[in-house]
């Protein structure tokens, strides 16, 4: 594989890596939406919602997970890549300082902290519109 193949490779799984956030930001934002365009309470709806989110975050989160740690092995065999020496290789020289110190993946840490913040979050505020929901049908109706 040439240094080149690596850096697109690199790039292509930073890709799917965006994939999986926009995938995650248009879920939650579905949910949301469903969550507040609900007019009866109905609990069981709110947990069944509740447990498929948690499922599909888990997934997710693990799917990204994944991503990252390839995107370090990519990273890893870039830096280490043989310096070709030849007249040639020049210009492949000066791509090297100039790529490598900008490939920065963030760590996986905090990566997964910001998913689980974001997670805790969204189940927050679906529950808090079914309360809501709940206490609206429960608060007497004043003429």
């Amino acid at each position: 594989m040439r240094y080149g193949d690596l850096v697109q490779l690199y790039f292509h799984r930073s890709n799917a890596l965006q994939w999986y956030w926009t995938v995650y930001v248009v879920v939650i934002g579905g949910l949301l939406a469903f969550s507040s365009l609900r007019q009866r309470p109905h609990a069981l709806t709110a947990i069944l919602v509740s447990v498929l989110f948690a499922m599909f975050a888990y997934k997710n989160l693990g799917a990204i997970r994944d991503v990252t740690m390839e995107r370090y092995a990519i990273l890893a065999a870039i830096k280490e890549y043989p310096v070709d020496t030849t007249a040639d290789a020049g210009g492949m020289a000066l791509a090297r300082q100039k790529i490598e110190p900008n490939l920065q993946p963030p760590a996986y840490e905090g990566v997964r902290n910001f998913h689980v913040a974001s997670d805790v979050l969204t189940l927050a505020a679906i529950w808090a519109m079914e309360w809501r929901r709940m206490r609206a049908t429960r608060a007497p109706v004043l003429p």
